[in-house]
């Protein structure tokens, strides 16, 4: 399944992105997700938990997909 994510400003956190889509209930399992190796971000696993996403980029997790769209 593909979430497509509307990002308000500039950009948005990693670990942020997965608690506002719903893929990750706390900011803790996030963090534990992507420092585990667990996220791919366009592609290539990314642990780094602040890195800033921005719109054309896409994430995957879990099974899931979300496409970052600008607002």
């Amino acid at each position: 399944m593909t979430i497509r994510f509307a990002v308000r400003g500039e950009y948005i956190q990693l670990d942020q992105l997965l608690k506002a889509t719903g893929l990750c209930d706390s900011g803790g399992a996030a963090h534990a997700a992507i420092a585990e190796g667990r996220v791919k971000v366009d592609g290539t696993v990314d642990t780094r938990k602040r890195a800033k996403l921005r719109p054309g980029q896409a994430v995957a997790f879990g099974g899931e997909k979300v496409e970052l769209v600008a607002e």
